[in-house]
């Protein structure tokens, strides 16, 4: 089984970036504790700043239902702004589970909606980096 794990924009600065608010890990030290965790489970990680390339990572592995359990899709402040990743979420077989570090609802106003929420399977948020693991323990679930 694999699932693919997509962070968009900023997410390359876990760790630097406001750790009060994301802590002080990056993603590449997480990522191999989620690996330890899922010896079963094939992780795909892949981040960028460009939307576009966020929209290609999610057409190249969304009709791969056969291979892919599901995305983990944090997509940082495209959240908040992005139909074209709305739409192409609906477009695809594999099913997205929306994540946040952060509980955006505790944020500002602006983050408090999502384009994406409509067309994913679930919504994480507020656990920090753990949210990726509940989005995973999900997608599992679904492949039991």
């Amino acid at each position: 089984m694999k699932i693919q794990i997509i962070n968009g924009p900023n997410l390359n600065l876990l760790g630097k970036r406001e750790p009060g608010i994301y802590g002080s890990s990056s993603f590449d030290d997480y990522l191999p504790q989620l690996r330890q965790r899922y010896p079963d489970v094939e992780l795909d990680y892949y981040q960028s700043n460009h939307e576009g390339c966020l929209l290609d990572k999610l057409q190249e592995v969304g009709f791969q239902e056969e291979e892919y359990a599901g995305v983990v899709l944090n997509a940082g402040a495209y959240t908040h702004t992005s139909v074209s990743l709305q739409d192409c979420i609906r477009a695809i077989r594999v099913p997205v589970v929306e994540v946040h570090i952060s509980n955006v609802h505790q944020r500002e106003e602006f983050r408090h909606h999502s384009y994406l929420s409509p067309a994913c399977l679930g919504v994480i948020c507020g656990f920090g980096l753990d949210s990726y693991r509940l989005a995973i323990e999900a997608l599992c679930a679904r492949k039991r």
